[in-house]
């Protein structure tokens, strides 16, 4: 594709720029200065109307996968107690039926990589939208334990792919000074994702309706896979497309990924630590086993549901205030305060639970689950997802954010399936304080080793790591 056609799509500061100008450049030195600002930068300030218009409207379809993300692993929760009696499940079932999903999730970010890279971003899209709409299909006429299981599975290969491809595609078909909001825009739909499920299970609670509660999902599931098969591919990947020789797969995705070069590694290394700390910080303990801590804080149980959307509500608000943050002040600062405060949140809950209940301690361990979601989802809930975006060169870029996204997943899973069993065994705040030591030991992390990428140009951040130390 030409430089005027992704022009016209997403607006010229988005087009590949051609090589004439440095020509001129270097053959005329300084006649050339003075025509380039008539000629380049104007544009840039003034693009084609449309181009917004169609920057948002790829946003706001693409993002779609977040909000099915959220939804897919938070329905479960209210559909669990409904649908266990129906098919008679054991407690292992039941934990088979919710990690389906995780392990799903994390082939299915392990297995995104290739095909973007290959086939192109939208293509992918097209095919994530689509298995959502399978796997909620699947839920809502399951007859029995294996079904489910497998409906689940299909959910997960949906729910890991588009946490590997939604942010990636965001973040190459942004504008360096809009990136971080764009890709912001998918965990915050993912959050909402999340409360919505809350609300949807508490609306059929009372009927005990589990089929309707999946039913929900294949509104934006259905909406996503229309909305997909229009938006264009991304710029970044047509660059890459025009500079391959005629005949040659798209993506180039046949040669190998280049880990021998250093700024490569050190993504590496900054994306999986982030990944792993994501998860090892306790973030999905809390969203999952918010009842059950409570309970064993001594506050009441009975109304679990309600307890989960209030702590539904906090994250999105809190998510969406750090859309303008991340491209104003910047993703380090924001990384350094979410892990401050998730850690002195933890070490307080892990005092309270320690101690005899009582209304003191009782409110103090609701006060810090509220703060610690508001920290992780203020930084690091959508931090860690625009880094795993926007470090790696392009032709690692996909392969590389789906390692991320696969250590995310097996991370989750392994303390999902561990949280309670470890609780039982040494004693909840004993948990708390090892979640707290992972921050705090991923603060440090960060100060020593995550470069700050706010309004840099990808190929920039590349120069950077490959300088560091």
């Amino acid at each position: 594709m030409s430089p005027q056609d992704l022009s016209r799509r997403f607006g010229p500061s988005l087009a590949p720029r051609s090589p004439t100008p440095m020509t001129r450049t270097a053959d005329h030195p300084r006649p050339s200065r003075a025509p380039r600002p008539s000629r380049a930068p104007r544009p840039s300030r003034a693009p084609e109307p449309g181009a917004p218009k169609r920057l948002g409207a790829a946003t706001a379809v693409v993002a779609l996968g977040g909000l099915l993300f959220g939804f897919d692993t938070g329905v479960i929760s209210g559909a669990l107690l409904f649908l266990k009696e129906d098919f008679a499940l054991t407690s292992f079932q039941e934990g088979t039926v919710i990690s389906a999903l995780l392990l799903g999730a994390a082939a299915g970010a392990l297995g995104s990589g290739r095909p973007a890279d290959r086939f192109g971003r939208k293509r992918v899209l097209v095919a994530v939208a689509a298995t959502f709409t399978l796997g909620l299909a699947a839920a809502v006429v399951a007859r029995d334990f294996a079904t489910m299981v497998a409906a689940r599975t299909i959910l997960g290969l949906a729910v890991g792919s588009a946490s590997t491809v939604v942010p990636l595609y965001l973040a190459e078909i942004a504008p360096p000074r809009l990136r971080g909001r764009l890709v912001t825009a998918n965990q915050v739909l993912l959050t909402v994702g999340i409360l919505v499920s809350y609300l949807v299970n508490l609306a059929f609670a009372g009927s005990a309706d589990w089929r309707a509660m999946f039913a929900v999902g294949l509104v934006p599931s259905v909406a996503m896979l229309v909305g997909t098969l229009f938006i264009p591919e991304s710029p970044e990947w047509l660059r890459r497309d025009a500079g391959e020789p005629s005949g040659a797969r798209p993506g180039g995705a046949a040669g190998p990924l280049p880990w021998a070069r250093p700024a490569v590694r050190r993504a590496l290394l900054i994306g999986l630590t982030l990944a792993a700390v994501q998860q090892f910080g306790g973030i999905n303990s809390i969203i999952y086993y918010a009842p059950s801590i409570m309970a064993r804080a001594g506050l009441p149980a009975t109304h679990s549901i309600q307890y989960a959307v209030f702590i539904g509500v906090v994250n999105v608000a809190m998510t969406v205030a750090a859309v303008p943050l991340v491209d104003r002040a910047g993703r380090r600062p924001l990384l350094l305060f979410s892990l401050a405060g998730m850690a002195v949140s933890l070490v307080t809950l892990g005092a309270a639970m320690s101690v005899p209940s009582g209304p003191a301690t009782n409110t103090i361990a609701l006060i810090c689950m509220i703060t610690y979601v508001g920290s992780f989802a203020i930084g690091l809930g959508p931090v860690f997802w625009i880094l795993a975006a926007e470090l790696f060169p392009p032709e690692a870029r996909a392969r590389g954010g789906a390692l991320c996204a696969l250590v995310n997943w097996a991370a989750n899973f392994v303390v999902g399936q561990l949280f309670l069993p470890v609780a039982d065994a040494v004693g909840v705040s004993w948990v708390f304080w090892f979640f707290a030591a992972v921050a705090a030991g991923a603060l440090v992390f960060v100060l020593r080793r995550v470069p700050e990428t706010k309004n840099r140009s990808l190929a920039d951040i590349q120069g950077e790591l490959a300088l560091r130390r």
